[in-house]
C-alpha cells in the first residue's frame, strides 16, 4: 500500500531535508508537489485541500520558517497532519460493555466481510483470549453461511447456525440468545452485501441493527475502490451509526487513497486494515505508523510487533542456544528461518516496514522478493538429509537432481549456497561475540539519532 505516494512524497521529503533555509516560495513549490501526489493517490479532493491548507498555514510561520532546520521541520509538520487525516491515534474495538458483546460488520458484496469476521474472530481469541461466536445472517449468498462456518472452524470460534429460510433478523436475534447461553465473551454477526448501495438493503441492515442493538457496528471497505470506498462509507455513516471502518485488500492498493480519505470524509475511525488473504493478516491501524510509512521512514513499531507475534520464540532460542555453543548453523536451519520470514507476509512485507526501503532501487528489490525465497525452500526440500548435514557435497549431479526435483535452475540451487554459505559466515561471527558487538554499536547509535526519527 502507498507504494506510489510514497515515492512521490519522498522524493519531495529528500530535497526539503538538506536546506538549510527555505523561503515561502519553496515551501508553495514543495506543498504543490505534495498535491499533486494526494490526488494522484486518489485521496478526496475535499481532503487534499483541507490538508494542504493546515500544512501550509504551520509552514509559513516560526514553526518552519524560523526553526534552525527548516527543511527536517517542515517534513515533521507534513507527518504530523497525515497522521490527523487519518484518525490521530490507533482506535480500539471496544468490548467495554456486558458479555456477549456484538459485533455487527455490514459493507458491498465483495469487500471481504466474511473473511474480515474470520480474521476478527482469530484475533479476539489468540491475543484476548475471548470466547467468540459468529453468525451469517447473508441469506442470499450461494454457501455464505457454510462460508463462514468453516472459516470459523479455522480460527477456534463457535459457529451459530442459520439457514437460508430464516429472515435475516431472527437469525441475528436467536444467535445472540445462544451467545447469551453459552456464555460467549464476543458474537460477530455477518450481513448480506449487495453488488451497489440500495434502499432494501439498507432497510434490512437497519432492522438487524435495531433488534440486537451492537456495541460495534464495523464498515468493511475495500481500498482498491480509492476514492469511491469514502463515498461509499458515507452512505453507510447515513444509514447507521457506524463506530469503525475496516479496509482491506490494502496489500493490493499501491496508491492509498481510501485511508487518507475515509475518517475525514466520514468521521469514523478506521480500526484495522486486511493486509492479505490469510487468516491472519488483520492490523490494528496506527495513524502514526502508516503516515512513517507514507514518507518512507518505515515502520519498525509494526515490524517488531508482528516478529513476537509469528516467530517461535522457543525455536529461536533453541538456534541461538546452539550458535553460541559453536554447533554451526545448518541448511535445515536456514530453511526454518527462511519460512519464518514466509509467515511475517515475506521479503516484501518486511522491506515496506524498513525506513528508507523505498530509496533501494526496483531491479535490487526485484532479486530479493517472495518468488526468490519459495524456490530456495523448495531446492532445500529436494536435499537428502546428508546433504542438508553436510552441503559441501553438492557437486554437479547432485546439483542437476536437485534443480529438476525443485523446479529450479542449477543456477538458483548456486545461488541459494551461496546465500547458505553467506548467513552461516553471519552466524558464526554472532557466536562468537559478534551480535554482542553489534547491539554494543546500536547502542551507542540510538543516542545520536535525532528525535521522531526524521533526520538521517
Amino acid at each position: 500500500m502507498f507504494e506510489n505516494l510514497t515515492d512521490r512524497l519522498s522524493n519531495t521529503v529528500r530535497k526539503l531535508r538538506g536546506k538549510g533555509r527555505l523561503t515561502e516560495e519553496s515551501i508553495r513549490e514543495a506543498l504543490r508537489e505534495v498535491r499533486n501526489a494526494l490526488l494522484e493517490a486518489d485521496v478526496s479532493l475535499s481532503v487534499v485541500q483541507s490538508f494542504i491548507a493546515l500544512v501550509g498555514e504551520r509552514a509559513v510561520g516560526r514553526e518552519v520558517l524560523k526553526s534552525l532546520s527548516p527543511g527536517q521541520a517542515l517534513v515533521k509538520v507534513v507527518h504530523e497532519e497525515l497522521v490527523h487525516v487519518m484518525g490521530d491515534e490507533n482506535a480500539a474495538l471496544d468490548l467495554n460493555a456486558a458479555a456477549p458483546v456484538v459485533v455487527l460488520v455490514a459493507g458491498l458484496q465483495g469487500s471481504g466481510k466474511t473473511t474480515t469476521i474470520a480474521k476478527l474472530a482469530r484475533m479476539l481469541i489468540k491475543d484476548q483470549n475471548k470466547k467468540v461466536m459468529v453468525v451469517s445472517c447473508d441469506v442470499y449468498r450461494p454457501a455464505a453461511i457454510e462460508q463462514l462456518e468453516t472459516l470459523a472452524g479455522q480460527v477456534g470460534a463457535h459457529f451459530a447456525a442459520s439457514d437460508p429460510a430464516q429472515k435475516p433478523v431472527d437469525i441475528a436475534q436467536s444467535a445472540f440468545e445462544l451467545a447469551r447461553r453459552r456464555f460467549m465473551d464476543v458474537l460477530l454477526v455477518d450481513t448480506a452485501g449487495r453488488l451497489h448501495i440500495d434502499e432494501q438493503m439498507m432497510q434490512e441492515i437497519r432492522a438487524i441493527h435495531a433488534a440486537i442493538n451492537p456495541h460495534e457496528t464495523l464498515f468493511v471497505v475495500d481500498a482498491m475502490t480509492g476514492q469511491d470506498a469514502a463515498n461509499t462509507a458515507q452512505a453507510f455513516k447515513q444509514a447507521l451509526p457506524l463506530t469503525g471502518v475496516v479496509l482491506t485488500k490494502t496489500d493490493g492498493d499501491a496508491r492509498g487513497g481510501a485511508a487518507l480519505s475515509v475518517r475525514q470524509v466520514t468521521g469514523t475511525p478506521i480500526k484495522f486494515i486486511g493486509v492479505g488473504e490469510k487468516i491472519d493478516a488483520l492490523q490494528p491501524f496506527y495513524p502514526d505508523r502508516i503516515a512513517s510509512r507514507i514518507l518512507g521512514m518505515g515502520d519498525v513499531l509494526s515490524l517488531v510487533e508482528e516478529v513476537q507475534r509469528t516467530v517461535d520464540q522457543e525455536k529461536a532460542q533453541k538456534l541461538a542456544r546452539k550458535i553460541k555453543r559453536g554447533k554451526g548453523f545448518s541448511v535445515g536451519d536456514f530453511r526454518s528461518q527462511l519460512e519464518q520470514m514466509q509467515s511475517m507476509g515475506g521479503i516484501g512485507n518486511l522491506m515496506d516496514k524498513l525506513p528508507g526501503m523505498n530509496e533501494v532501487p526496483d531491479h535490487v528489490r526485484n532479486k530479493v522478493g517472495d518468488r526468490q525465497t519459495r524456490h530456495m525452500i523448495a531446492i532445500i526440500n529436494s536435499m537428502t538429509r546428508q546433504e542438508r548435514r553436510f552441503p559441501d557435497v553438492i557437486r554437479g549431479s547432485r546439483k542437476r537432481r536437485i534443480a529438476s526435483g525443485s523446479g529450479t535452475t542449477i543456477q538458483d540451487v548456486n545461488r541459494m549456497l551461496k546465500q547458505f554459505g553467506q548467513m552461516q559466515r553471519m552466524m558464526k561471527k554472532f557466536g562468537k561475540g559478534g551480535m554482542g558487538k553489534m547491539m554494543r554499536k546500536l547502542g551507542h547509535l540510538q543516542g545520536q539519532l535525532p528525535p521522531g526519527g526524521f533526520g538521517r
